[in-house]
């Protein structure tokens, strides 16, 4: 089995204790997030081999905007006999944008220390949304990209990006800062193609792979190619059973990424990103 901790809150930074507690009770109650009133019961030990596929935690997928406590606890997931890997959000946007981010030189730093524990593999960088406004335009995007790939050369070795998406809610958010503050949406046009292109040279110049989430648009062409958050290629390295992960089709249409059971609840993460689904 395969748990994603979260897609819909950032449980490594904001309920990590909670997370630990559950570890070492050794199971977790999942809400379904379209009907509260359904629950079910993720047992949370290690896999074993002969066991069923869903009697056991085959990886953890952790996404998050500040990895520190899964440093903290690194070891003590290893020693409980846990496969995992990271996925770490940072985009170094502006405070109007992110406004409950930690401060981003700190998180590069945990970034580095958490690489030299677990290794560069399974370390992830998301620069994740790609929002354009009038303080996040094509230059910032180039130059803020550029300054996050040097910083990151040698502890990632794969950089995940995607395009905002319209989610209503977020939408709503947006619609209201343009009105009541700085912020304005703006559309870069044809200029995007080759914005990518330079990202994909500044990812390759510092030995980084990078993909594409959830995009229709195939961008293969300027160095990005298509890929999957919950990756098939890196969690076979986990599996003891041999199984192939099946993809997810309960995703978005042009998500890759394989079925998992997420444990996290929409609506209780404390970052508030402006732009965000899950809130």
């Amino acid at each position: 089995m395969i748990v994603s901790v979260s897609r819909r809150c950032d449980i490594p930074r904001f309920q990590f204790d909670w997370f630990m507690e559950r570890v070492r009770s050794g199971s977790v109650e999942a809400v379904n997030p379209y009907n509260r009133n359904q629950k079910k019961r993720i047992p949370l030990v290690p896999a074993r081999e002969g066991m069923n596929t869903d009697e056991g935690v085959d990886v953890f997928i952790f996404w998050t905007r500040d990895p520190e406590q899964i440093l903290a606890h690194a070891d003590e997931l290893t020693e409980k006999g846990f496969s995992f890997y990271v996925m770490v959000s940072i985009t170094g946007y502006p405070v109007v944008l992110e406004p409950s981010m930690t401060r981003t030189s700190k998180v590069l730093s945990t970034m580095k220390e958490l690489s030299k524990k677990i290794g560069a593999e399974r370390l992830i960088w998301r620069y994740d949304p790609i929002i354009f406004t009038n303080l996040t335009g094509e230059i910032f995007h180039r130059e803020n990209f550029c300054g996050l790939a040097k910083n990151l050369s040698g502890s990632v070795k794969r950089v995940i990006i995607s395009l905002y998406d319209e989610y209503r809610e977020a939408k709503k958010r947006l619609d209201a800062m343009e009105k009541f503050s700085e912020l304005k949406m703006i559309d870069i046009g044809s200029s995007l193609y080759d914005l990518l292109a330079d990202l994909a040279k500044t990812a390759l110049a510092n030995n980084m792979e990078i993909q594409s989430c959830a995009e229709k648009e195939d961008f293969s062409h300027l160095g990005i190619k298509p890929g999957a958050c919950i990756d098939a290629s890196l969690i076979e390295k986990f599996l003891i059973n041999g199984a192939q992960p099946a993809r997810d089709k309960n995703q978005r249409p042009n998500c890759l990424c394989c079925k998992s059971t997420d444990i996290g609840v929409y609506g209780t993460c404390g970052a508030h990103c402006v732009y965000c689904y899950a809130w």
